[in-house]
């Protein structure tokens, strides 16, 4: 992993949209977290129906929830929450190696008291039309991760 970055889904719920985040963990070197519950089930059938036959390639690693992965954590990892309602952007934001990147699922986002606990680490990526109320999960993760990317060097 060439910038240790992480990529951390909250019960995602599309299989598409982890099989792209996937894709993208793979082509950057990205560690894939997927924290339960998922809204899908992870086997080889289902996963080459969305045309992941890469998934054995992929670092990817399964939490129980939430309250388990935050728990292991180190409090001084740097992370950032992805959050429409954020002012401060990933664009002004200082990405480290080893960010953890978190994301919410895809019809509710963070559960509230993720968001409560860890606000100071919430960015957004802007969007200048109100009347998109969000952005696909799938390419949240890709703008993230190469903003974060770009910051760090090649």
């Amino acid at each position: 992993m060439p910038h240790g970055l992480n990529i951390v889904l909250i019960e995602p719920e599309i299989p598409q949209n982890t099989g792209s985040i996937g894709r993208t963990c793979l082509a950057t070197g990205a560690r894939l977290h997927l924290v339960e519950p998922l809204g899908f089930e992870i086997s080889n059938t289902r996963l080459k129906r969305a045309g992941l036959d890469y998934w054995e390639h992929l670092d990817v690693k399964v939490w129980p929830g939430a309250e388990q992965f935050l728990a292991q954590l180190p409090a001084d990892a740097p992370k950032v929450f992805l959050a429409k309602s954020s002012r401060k952007t990933i664009y002004t934001h200082r990405f480290e190696p080893g960010t953890y990147i978190f994301l919410g699922s895809e019809t509710a986002g963070f559960p509230r008291w993720i968001m409560e606990r860890y606000s100071e680490f919430a960015v957004s990526i802007p969007m200048y039309d109100d009347r998109v109320r969000s952005l696909n999960l799938s390419n949240a993760a890709s703008i993230v991760v190469y903003e974060a990317i770009r910051q760090l060097g090649p």
